[in-house]
């Protein structure tokens, strides 16, 4: 599968942002999609995941902020962030783990957030 993120800009605190993970490819269900991000001098983390059937795991940073979906029919991921802080300015990818894998063996290309005081 292949993947392309998309809907990254910049905004005011307390904005809204829409992320899109976009899927090339057969069988979309049959893979977790996770979103991770990497802030400027900052390692790599896990924002969310998605699994098959909808349910989805947040990071305790964006919960209650963010939240994530999916739909097969079309092969897209989203990551809806709203109450945007400046410390969730960073590059955020996402990416795909297939049913039966052990990582992440799919990534995207990254979309800029930038969120100013």
């Amino acid at each position: 599968v292949q993947l392309q993120a998309s809907g990254g800009g910049a905004v005011q605190a307390g904005g809204s942002l829409r992320l899109t993970c976009a899927a090339s490819g057969r069988s979309f269900r049959n893979y977790t999609v996770a979103w991770f991000r990497r802030a400027p001098g900052k390692d790599r983390e896990f924002v969310a995941r998605i699994g098959w059937s909808g349910d989805y795991t947040l990071a305790d940073y964006v919960k209650g902020r963010f939240t994530m979906s999916r739909d097969n029919a079309v092969g897209a991921s989203y990551l809806n962030m709203d109450k945007l802080r400046p410390e969730d300015t960073a590059v955020y990818y996402c990416a795909a783990q297939r049913l039966g894998d052990n990582q992440y063996g799919y990534w995207g290309q990254g979309t800029q957030v930038t969120v100013s005081s």
